[in-house]
Parts: C-alpha cells; sequence; structure tokens
C-alpha cells in the first residue's frame, strides 16, 4: 500500500506492508486526512517517531478482527491513543487511554499512523461519524475533541469571560467550539483574515497590538505556544481566575510566575479529548471548519502538501485518498 512514511526523512512510499488487525482490531480505507502541526515536529525530531506519519483521519471499516462486525462498512474517526488494556491499569479501566503510561499513539508513539490508504486500531477507540457531517468536517475532529476537553476538566459558568489567545488552528477551534456552546468569548491574535473566520461565526474579535490588556477574564485560553503568549494570558487572568494552556510552551527566556501565586491563578493544562462530545457537535451544525481549509492534495502528492502545510498563513491541509 501507499504509505507517508519519516525515517530521517520524509518519503511517499508505494509498497509498504498493508497492515492486518490483530484481535479486537479493525482495519480502516482511509478517506481523508488532515497534516497537523505535531506532524511536522516529528520530522524535526519531535518523540524520535519513526514509521507512517499522521493522526487525524476518516475512513470505512473494512473488516473487524472479532466476533462483533457491526463496524464493517461504517464510515469512522479514529482516537488517538489506545492503553495497555492491563486490567490493573487505573486508566484503562476508566477508558483515559490519553494517560495510559504504556498507551499508543497514532503517528507518534509505537503505533503507525492513518498517512496510508489503510491502518488499524482496536474498535472501541473508533466513532461512526453522523450521516450529515462530511469528510471535510470530521476530520477536524481530534482537535475539536481537544477544545471541547476544557469543559471535561473544568466547569465554565454561564456568566463567565473567557478569552482565546492565538489564532492558530488551536486558538480557531476552541474559539469556535466554546462559542457553540453560548459562552462569552473573545479571540485575541496577530492576523486580522484569520480572525475574520471567527468573527463571521458570530465571535468576538480583536487585533492584540489594539487590545487593552486587563485582569478581567474569568477563563483565559493559551493557545499561542509562546512565552510572551503566556506572560499576556496571565496578564489577562483575573484574580483566582483559571488559566488553560491548550499549547506546549517551550520557554526560550527566564519570565515571571509570582502572578499564578499573588492572584491565586489556578494553572489548567488540557490535551486530547473524547470524540463522543465532538461528533455531536458537529452533527448540530453549529460549527463550520471548511473556512479554516488552505489546500486539499491527493495522497499521491502528499509531499506538496507538507510543504504547504509549512506556509506561514496556512491553517489546515487536508489529503484526498
Amino acid at each position: 500500500m501507499k504509505a507517508l512514511v519519516f525515517d530521517k526523512e520524509l518519503k511517499l512510499i508505494n509498497d509498504y506492508k498493508k497492515p492486518v488487525p490483530q484481535k479486537g482490531e479493525a482495519l480502516v480505507r482511509v478517506t481523508m486526512a488532515g497534516i497537523c502541526n505535531t506532524d511536522f515536529e516529528i520530522t524535526k525530531g519531535y518523540m524520535g517517531y519513526v514509521g507512517i506519519l499522521g493522526h487525524e483521519a476518516v475512513g470505512i471499516v473494512e473488516d473487524v478482527n472479532s466476533d462483533d462486525k457491526s463496524l464493517i462498512g461504517k464510515r469512522v474517526v479514529p482516537e488517538i491513543s489506545y492503553g495497555c488494556k492491563d486490567p490493573n491499569c487505573e486508566w484503562c479501566a476508566v477508558h483515559n487511554y490519553r494517560h495510559c503510561p504504556n498507551r499508543h499513539t497514532l503517528g507518534i508513539f509505537h503505533k503507525d499512523g492513518v498517512f496510508a490508504q489503510y491502518f488499524t486500531m482496536p474498535a472501541e477507540v473508533l466513532f461512526e461519524v453522523p450521516d450529515n457531517v462530511p469528510d471535510t468536517q470530521a476530520v477536524f475532529v481530534e482537535p475539536l475533541a481537544a477544545a471541547l476537553e476544557i469543559n471535561e476538566q473544568y466547569h465554565i459558568k454561564p456568566m463567565d469571560k473567557v478569552i482565546v489567545l492565538g489564532d492558530g488552528k488551536l486558538g480557531l477551534i476552541t474559539a469556535l467550539a466554546l462559542n457553540a456552546q453560548n459562552f462569552d468569548v473573545t479571540l485575541v491574535g496577530k492576523h486580522q483574515n484569520k480572525l475574520d473566520i471567527a468573527k463571521a461565526q458570530g465571535i468576538k474579535t480583536a487585533l492584540l497590538n489594539e487590545f487593552r490588556v486587563e485582569k478581567i477574564y474569568d477563563v483565559v485560553v493559551e493557545a499561542t505556544g509562546s512565552v510572551s503568549g503566556f506572560e499576556t494570558s496571565l496578564a489577562l487572568t483575573k484574580p483566582r481566575g483559571t488559566l488553560v494552556l491548550k499549547s506546549t510552551v517551550a520557554a526560550s527566556k527566564e519570565f515571571n510566575l509570582a502572578p499564578i501565586v499573588i492572584d491565586e491563578i489556578t494553572v489548567l493544562g488540557s490535551r486530547c479529548g473524547k470524540f463522543p462530545p465532538a461528533l455531536r457537535l458537529l452533527k448540530s451544525g453549529k460549527v463550520d471548519f471548511s473556512p479554516l481549509i488552505s489546500g486539499m492534495y491527493d495522497f499521491d502528492d502528499a509531499l506538496k502538501a507538507f510543504e504547504k502545510n509549512k506556509q506561514k498563513d496556512t491553517l489546515k491541509v487536508l489529503l484526498k485518498f
């Protein structure tokens, strides 16, 4: 089968061995996949991963290695991780595979990813896509689920003032997800064209260089991945407010954490989320990710798609199979 493989360099291989589903696994034929910044970071050495890249995909189940064949023929999306299934694992016991210390993660850790004609995953982490949700929306389920995890971790009250800092893919998707749940959300960023995507769906927006930074927000979501973004986020969080970190900030300079103590701010790390709530939101039609699609490429042109993903104004690049 064709597969996009990273092994010191990124290569499109035409004769990669087709995977065989193990007991309890399903074989999925990929119809569409999305390139994530994590995929790009892996090509720069992140996680030391070698293998097929990709963790955002939609596909059709062609086989299931179990007595239950009900998923065959269904259009599904895969959660990105599955656990060790050890009966003594506290994380697997509650299906919280994302924190299992011995987890496998699609295209990132110990598991070939979805940038191939086929992939396998345990059937319990595959979720059927509603009929009214096209592939071009369903492929956003993973980042949408990550945005919705904020609500799983923290109860945002109806009167809370919420602000999202950062207008990249992560910030935009988070703002769209929170707005769809009727929260009072403002998105702040540096790019008017990206802010306009949120504004068109009813979100309040502001350019950072024109925005007054005040400690008046109950919930601040940091989605810039920069030290300056983290510092601005702290300056926006009201005393006893909550700062949600949706991006990993790699410090390149010293920065002052004293405001966290002085203002008694709760700092919440937030990573992956559950797929069923994201699929329900997509089914409702309350969010539209079409404006985030910067390019769509046939899988044969996957290397060109990766080059497109590197461009500064690119939001989301999709691969068609």
